[in-house]
């Protein structure tokens, strides 16, 4: 069956972007329409300067302070979480991988994955990720109203359910808005937002680091407890962000520079995250309260309580606009109809509504170690699908085949990558075999773990498997498919 290019997907737009929508300008405060829409080529002003601070923006962040806490709270040495940290942070390279592709194809992560996965299969690792999105989400509204909560502790008001249900629903209406404007206006906060961010970062240094004893901290653990920690940082870092990576990348102009893109998202995120999870990994040897956000304080002097916790708010509502906007163009690659505006609407809903469930669980920090624990059993293999897919194909996309329901390039078997599809569950199961979630909510470890000592290789067998297994099954067939896109993009080299 022939391509239908016109008609409208399930998001509701025509595959090029056509009507109202391409002639949609990119502007700052106003709401934007296009979701997973392709973006003209003429509607990309983007730079990768801007790219490098979106990213900046949203990972100078308290988040990240507390995940090198965390790390030593493993019971590392200081020494092995600085190791941790470093080698962990290395794969923010994979976000930088992950961002070339949106320039080349003009769509987000989620378009650009029915590249490799077909229309309708693709559906599978979109739910994925939405429900991955929607716990990043959650995990950032939880912090919103705990953060809440501590200062209103700290003038002597106790939080009961009634001021812990307005504090949910205010988290929710806040986090709303940005999201709802869109990628112009995300892309000009976070740039501001970082300046802010890096003054408190080196204030908070200041207070933190001249009260560091690393002479009385004698803890150190095993190497395969390390990978354990690995996993943490690779997870909430590099690896963990790669889903939204396109999302943001898709308005550089296609002439960008790959490697300008790829060094922008990575230098963007890894600059601010190392440096914030060192730091975080002193403040716990100060005060082992630093694994919580609430309980950073007790890191630095008294006075510091109320400006630390003021700024956190606007923190963790930047880097929750990232996911919440993601989710909702995930949405749309999901297969609901809905435009835009209504998926953020949706989703904000749904992350409000298990916001409370978490709030009144009360399990939070260890449900959220084992959630980031067990995406990389999806995320792995998918990341190294798309990538080999993209040098498989040489950066050269069919564009509105990435839209044509029943016909195109990408539709094969009813919309159905097969390949891609099997290469990613042989690639999940290949990493719940190395596995070691055993403290976490479902328990599980994985054979390798159980006889390696409990250690954590899950994200580098999922990458190296679901990878490989692509690469085997469709190294002569997506060559072929690529010479057939006559709307892909020409390979510069």
């Amino acid at each position: 069956m022939a391509a239908d290019l016109t008609r409208p997907t399930a998001s509701g737009s025509g595959a090029g972007g056509s009507g109202a929508l391409a002639g949609e300008a990119y502007q700052a405060f106003a709401v934007e329409s296009r979701g997973i829409e392709l973006v003209p080529d003429d509607q990309r002003p983007m730079r990768p300067a801007e790219l490098f601070w979106l990213w900046a923006g949203a990972i100078w962040n308290v988040e990240f302070l507390v995940y090198g806490a965390l790390v030593v709270s493993f019971g590392l040495s200081f020494t092995q979480a600085v190791v941790a940290i470093l080698v962990g942070n290395v794969f923010y390279v994979f976000l930088g991988m992950a961002s070339i592709q949106g320039p080349e194809a003009g769509t987000t992560a989620f378009g650009v994955s029915r590249a490799s996965f077909g229309i309708n299969g693709n559906r599978v690792p979109s739910l994925f990720n939405w429900i991955t999105q929607v716990g990043f989400e959650i995990e950032g509204l939880v912090l919103v109203v705990l953060v809440v909560e501590a200062m209103l502790s700290h003038e002597g008001v106790t939080s009961g359910t009634g001021i812990k249900i307005v504090l949910i629903l205010f988290a929710v209406a806040l986090q709303f808005v940005m999201p709802l404007l869109g990628h112009a206006t995300i892309t000009r906060v976070l740039r501001y937002l970082s300046y802010v961010f890096i003054v408190l970062f080196a204030v908070m240094a200041a207070l933190v680091l001249p009260h560091v004893d690393l002479g009385s901290y004698h803890k150190s653990t095993n190497w395969e407890i390390w990978t354990t920690a690995v996993v943490l940082i690779v997870s909430a870092g590099g690896l963990g962000w790669t889903e939204n990576g396109n999302d943001y990348s898709r308005y550089l102009p296609r002439g960008t520079s790959r490697a300008k893109t790829l060094w922008a998202a990575t230098l963007g995120a890894a600059i601010p995250s190392i440096l914030l999870e060192l730091l975080g990994a002193a403040a716990f040897i100060v005060s082992p309260k630093a694994t919580a956000v609430t309980g950073v304080p007790a890191s630095f002097a008294s006075w510091f309580f109320w400006p630390f916790l003021v700024l956190a708010l606007p923190q963790l509502f930047a880097i929750n606009s990232l996911d919440l906007y993601s989710s909702g163009v995930t949405l749309q690659a999901l297969g609901v109809p809905v435009k835009r505006w209504g998926a953020v609407i949706i989703d904000t809903i749904v992350a409000g509504a298990v916001t409370a469930l978490v709030i009144f669980k009360g399990s939070f920090y260890t449900d959220l170690s084992g959630f980031l624990d067990y995406i990389v059993v999806w995320l792995a293999p998918w990341f190294a699908i798309v990538f080999v897919d993209y040098l498989l194909r040489r950066g050269r996309y069919d564009r509105p085949s990435l839209f044509a329901v029943g016909g195109g390039v990408y539709w094969r078997n009813g919309g159905v990558n097969w390949r891609a599809m099997f290469s990613l569950l042989l690639g999940m199961a290949a990493a719940l075999m190395w596995i070691d979630a055993a403290f976490y909510v479902p328990a599980y470890t994985g054979p390798l773990s159980s006889a390696t000592g409990g250690a954590d290789f899950s994200w580098v067998l999922g990458i190296l498997i679901g990878g490989i297994s692509y690469w085997l099954l469709s190294f002569r067939s997506v060559p072929a498919e690529a010479a057939l896109g006559s709307g892909g993009v020409a390979d510069r080299g």
